[in-house]
Order: C-alpha cells, then structure tokens, then sequence
C-alpha cells in the first residue's frame, strides 16, 4: 500500500515546496552563472552548498541537472566541479535508490511508466542487472535522475549501484564541468566544441534510444547464454 500512495504523496509535497519556494528556485536554476553567483555568497561554505543543492537537483529529476553541472565548472574549475558534482549527484542518488528499495517496483512504475520499466528489465534481467545499468546510465538522452529510483526497486545491489552510476554518469559530468570552466576561463572556442559534440550524443541518443536498448538487451541476453 505504502508503494503504491508514496509517488503520489511525495510528488505532492515536491509540489508544495515548488510553489512555496517558486520565486527563489526559478531565479536560482535560470542559468549556471546564477548558481555560481548563489554558492560564491556562501563563502568556505560554497562547496557543501553546491552539493545539497546538486543533491536536490537529483531528487527533483524534473530541474535540468546539465546546468548545474555546467554551474560546477563555472565556480571552481573542471577537477572542483567535477568532484563537487560527482558527490552531489552521488547522495542525490543514494536518496532516490533507498526510496525505489523502499516503495518497489509500483512506485518506480508511477515514476518511469510500466513501458520504461518492461525495457529496463529487459536490458538488465538475468545475473548480468550491473552492467545492464551500467549501459544505462552511459547512454545520452537517458533519463538517469528518475533512473536512480527503478535502480532501487531492481534486483542491483547498493554496492553494485554506487559503481555502474557513477562510472556511467562520469564521462557526462566531466564533459559539462570542463564547458562550465572553458566558460569561466573565456576559452568560447572549447565550450563551443563541447557544447557541439554533446549536442549531437544528445541527439543521437534520443533518435536511436529504442535501438540503444535493443542493443543493451541483446547484450545481456548473450552473456545470459554463456
């Protein structure tokens, strides 16, 4: 019972708080450089507070997470907004894999679909379920924040989420870190290549992602028969 009311319930205090906070969460998320603005006013404490907020950003799949990545690299270079985002993204998921393990698969249905869910039990099914979400989480145009919540309610271990999500976000935070600070740095001509080839993964991710995830399911598949 509790699975099936939780998304509802949580959705709704989300809801809440949105429109509570709506004034102050638009202003922030408009643009990185509002972020950077909003964690350089926090001073030694700027850092822990890019983090809750990146955090945040997880949980609330629905904010742009590219932004605040980028807005990592923009406040303290590509290897700080790399770390810093590689931790929030972390605890953000660690929330959202305790509350899919906790409510299971009814909650992680209201939140994907019960199509999403059928694919990504097929891409992960059998003994091979880590580098099924490893593939996952790789894949562009994936939407990996709600992922964390069907990855709670799979048969992945805590151990085994912790690696394949963060290995498979890396590449993504690293690549939006790097335009954040080429930005910083007034290097257009990087951000510029940066923005252009994650532009085209994007696209290509979006165009080709029922194909992805024939792949990733023939994948497992063939392990399986090993």
């Amino acid at each position: 019972m509790l699975s099936l009311i939780g998304f509802p319930l949580s959705l709704a205090l989300l809801g809440g708080l949105a429109f509570s906070f709506r004034a102050e969460l638009f202003g922030l998320f408009r643009s990185a450089e509002s972020i950077r603005g909003w964690v350089a006013e926090r001073g030694a404490l700027g850092p822990a507070a890019f983090v809750g907020l990146q955090a945040l950003q997880v949980i609330v799949f629905v904010i742009p997470g590219e932004v605040v990545q980028v807005a990592g690299g923009f406040a303290f270079g590509l290897l700080g907004g790399t770390l810093w985002s590689v931790v929030g993204i972390l605890l953000g998921s660690l929330f959202n894999f305790g509350v899919g393990r906790a409510l299971g698969r009814p909650f992680a249905v209201a939140v994907l679909g019960a199509d999403t869910i059928e694919r990504i039990d097929a891409s992960t099914k059998g003994g091979r379920a880590a580098a099924g979400f490893l593939l996952l989480f790789a894949i562009p145009g994936i939407p990996k924040d709600a992922l964390t919540y069907a990855a709670g309610a799979s048969r992945l271990s805590f151990g085994a989420f912790i690696a394949v999500s963060t290995i498979g976000r890396l590449p993504g935070i690293v690549g939006t870190s790097y335009m954040g600070s080429a930005v910083f740095e007034q290097d257009y001509a990087a951000a510029i290549v940066v923005v252009s080839i994650s532009a085209v993964l994007l696209f290509l991710g979006l165009v080709f992602r029922e194909r992805l995830h024939g792949f990733v399911e023939r994948v497992i598949s063939r392990r399986r028969r090993r």
